[in-house]
């Protein structure tokens, strides 16, 4: 007798980016981490919620995240109701495959994008449909209707790092018969967002995460916005507790410090352009990112030769062994002064 799904069985599971043990000897720019700590209030609050002897741990946390989604609504102009909390954006990522596409059922996304997706909808047994993108960054082939039930839109895209216009989010969104998540992990660092076409298209759903722009990776942190009646069927289908005491107690006071948040977007984002123009410098093509990382091409498209040597100088970055991506690398903006390092190693790379 097989105990197990055969799809679950045969499937390889999403592997993320390297996690070294001795983290603290490496330059890590490989998983798109935030160089710079969270915000103090943050600290603040976590040793606030736990107390003296932590007894607040004794008792189970909001199982609404009511507080949050008054935060994160007031901050993005939404009414509670329209938001959702979530372990990670991939918590909401996942719920939405399992609220709207049954077995067998269809959902789209762009490649090269988010891989996780398609770990997300092997799990669920739906089927997916990939879209090339064009040399002007738009999604090859997308039919003037869509009739899958989901497609996910990275924007800026992962891992290339370019921003798809909000006209032209409108446009596919008008083109989907369900629903068009634009999974907006990196938002925070560019120069627009599509939150506005939630209230213009009920089939528009925005994801974001903490983990990037909010330096919070380690407390797993994302959040939805979408109309009431699509947050009301992923509340039913989420765990009841998704969000623990201390995350929830991390997120508020996160959302409340806008100037340490815009701050730390705004050093980043000064760094990734001195960076790429660095690179470009020597010999390097680098895509313009709207994200906090970069997808840069060595002058002969050997990205693997690169990876390594960096590597041999304890810096990660990633590469990717997809044929589309191979020839360059995505590289985590880091601190100035890391980058500097980053730069020096690789032009002793050549």
């Amino acid at each position: 007798m097989t105990l197990l799904r055969q799809n679950i069985r045969d499937m390889q599971g999403y592997v993320p980016g390297f996690q070294p043990p001795d983290i603290g000897s490496w330059t890590k720019l490989n998983s798109n981490e935030n160089p710079y700590p969270p915000s103090p209030r943050v600290r603040d609050a976590v040793l606030a919620e736990l107390g003296a002897d932590g007894a607040s741990l004794r008792t189970y946390p909001s199982a609404s995240s009511q507080m949050l989604r008054e935060a994160a609504g007031e901050l993005y102009g939404f009414d509670p109701s329209w938001v959702i909390m979530a372990n990670g954006s991939d918590e909401v990522l996942n719920n939405l495959i399992r609220a709207c596409a049954g077995e067998g059922e269809e959902i789209g996304y762009a490649h090269p994008s988010y891989s996780y997706y398609a770990t997300l909808a092997e799990i669920q047994g739906v089927r997916v449909r990939t879209f090339g993108l064009t040399d002007a960054f738009r999604i090859a082939g997308f039919p003037e209707r869509y009739e899958g039930k989901l497609f996910f839109l990275t924007s800026p895209n992962a891992p290339l790092g370019v921003a798809f216009s909000t006209d032209y989010i409108e446009e596919l969104a008008r083109r989907c018969s369900g629903l068009l998540v634009v999974d907006e992990a990196y938002a925070d660092f560019a120069d627009a967002n599509a939150l506005e076409l939630v209230k213009k298209h009920a089939n528009v759903v925005v994801t974001r995460t903490l983990s990037k722009s909010y330096s919070l990776a380690g407390m797993r942190l994302g959040l939805a916005i979408a109309r009431p009646e699509i947050i009301a069927a992923l509340d039913k289908i989420r765990d009841h507790y998704n969000l623990d005491r201390l995350a929830q107690a991390a997120c508020l006071a996160a959302l409340e410090d806008q100037a340490y948040f815009r701050e730390c977007c705004a050093r980043i984002r000064e760094t990734r352009e001195w960076f790429s123009e660095e690179l470009r410098g020597v010999g390097y093509n680098v895509i313009p990112s709207q994200g906090n990382y970069v997808f840069a091409t060595p002058p002969d498209r050997d990205g693997k030769r690169v990876y390594d040597g960096l590597y041999a100088r304890r810096i990660l970055v990633r590469h990717f062994s997809d044929p589309l991506l191979a020839h360059g690398l995505r590289i985590t903006i880091g601190t100035r002064e890391e980058m500097d390092a980053t730069l020096q190693a690789m032009k002793e790379i050549g």
